[in-house]
């Protein structure tokens, strides 16, 4: 999706690739969609098509964005400034993520006491805080304990940051080593089941296992820092792509959710689906997941053209200006999604409440960008540069 970048003129500005700022604003609005409660729009995400989703992209398209904005600090500052730089978006996320779950649980009781219900509270799981609030509350601050639903990624995506810095050291040493990290550290992951645990008392891990994820968001940074050279553009690795995503999505579809793949016309699918589980889990990054991922950026890649050439007309500029402000847009859509879900079950499903919940959510988040980009504008200035976006 993205160029590979040169590692002997990392230092040189660069004028940023579109590509990147589109595929991140894409996985925006579907990672919005999959969050909604209550919506049949979540039948139709490519979750629902093939083995790896929006999650994947997100955290790929973060990699990349990692490279290009603190990749150039460790160049041209030293490893202890650009540590430094790490940090402080580390110190920025964080708080990130424990002021999203403070809001949605106080949104959460404000539903429940507008409706006259006890039923919000516990459905999105906050009850496990509020019955041990004192020390629930130690355990989120320290990220002993996980909100389930939708606080997973952020504290993967911590940790994922607080790696940079080894890799950025290790990679002093050879760039070879860089891909022996990142494959003992999924093997750990995904062979030996090494998680952190998501609770104290135990039964849970984390959802995103982040010594699996890892392996996805260190492809994207590789990428970008042109550790991993570019792949020759060739239609015979793009027809491989394309027909092993399409055997995928005959066999992807997750138990539970509407099956596009037609388990109910060849049973023989659903045997196959549960054989492969092991190869595409989610939590530890299956290797079949992984290789599914990366035939999607290879046919993205391939068919955005040059420099994204091929991406043109006013909606991908939407989707791209979107896609400069993510961790803002991320924030908004894990406040939104569930609130937009509390709306489809009161009013009652259907075509038109689906479909206005979705566009109105996806209306949201669109403002969220352009809002979070005229702030960053200091437009109270002069003379200001555009606003930088963000890495996540």
């Amino acid at each position: 999706m993205n160029i590979p970048l040169k590692e002997t003129a990392i230092t040189t500005r660069r004028v940023r690739d579109p590509r990147l700022d589109f595929f991140r604003g894409l996985g925006m609005f579907i990672i919005l969609i999959a969050h909604i409660p209550n919506s049949t729009w979540l039948n139709w995400i490519p979750a629902r098509f093939g083995f790896s989703d929006a999650a994947d992209m997100f955290v790929f398209c973060s990699g990349m964005a990692s490279a290009l904005a603190f990749g150039s600090v460790f160049a041209e500052r030293g490893w202890l400034m650009g540590t430094a730089r790490i940090l402080h978006r580390i110190w920025q996320v964080y708080w990130a993520h424990i002021g999203s779950c403070l809001v949605l649980g106080a949104l959460v009781v404000t539903a429940d006491q507008m409706l006259g219900t006890h039923e919000y509270v516990a459905k999105y799981t906050f009850d496990k805080i509020f019955d041990h609030a004192p020390e629930r509350l130690q355990q989120l601050m320290s990220l002993r304990y996980i909100p389930e639903l939708y606080f997973d990624i952020l504290p993967m995506y911590l940790a994922l940051l607080a790696m940079v810095p080894v890799i950025m050291a290790i990679a002093r040493v050879h760039h070879a080593l860089v891909f022996v990290y990142m494959i003992v550290l999924w093997s750990l992951a995904y062979v030996w089941q090494i998680n952190l645990p998501a609770q104290p008392e135990g039964g849970r891990d984390w959802y995103f296992n982040p010594m699996a994820w890892q392996l996805v968001f260190f492809s994207g940074f590789s990428l970008v820092r042109g550790w991993w050279p570019a792949p020759p553009r060739d239609w015979r690795i793009l027809a491989i792509c394309i027909a092993y995503v399409a055997l995928a999505s005959l066999v992807a579809c997750q138990h539970g959710y509407y099956c596009h793949a037609g388990f109910g016309y060849v049973p023989a699918f659903g045997e196959i689906n549960l054989a492969l589980a092991p190869w595409v889990e989610k939590t530890n990054q299956g290797i079949l997941r992984y290789v599914h991922f990366m035939a999607t950026v290879y046919i993205a890649w391939y068919v955005s053209g040059e420099f994204g050439r091929n991406l043109k007309g006013p909606a991908v500029e939407v989707i791209r200006r979107v896609g400069t402000q993510t961790l803002a847009v991320f924030l908004t859509s894990i406040i939104v999604a569930p609130m937009l879900g509390i709306f489809i079950e009161r009013i009652g499903k259907g075509f038109f409440v689906d479909a206005f919940a979705n566009i109105l959510g996806i209306g949201i988040l669109i403002a969220a960008g352009r809002i979070t980009g005229w702030f960053k504008s200091s437009p109270w200035r002069s003379r200001m540069p555009a606003a930088r976006s963000d890495a996540v």
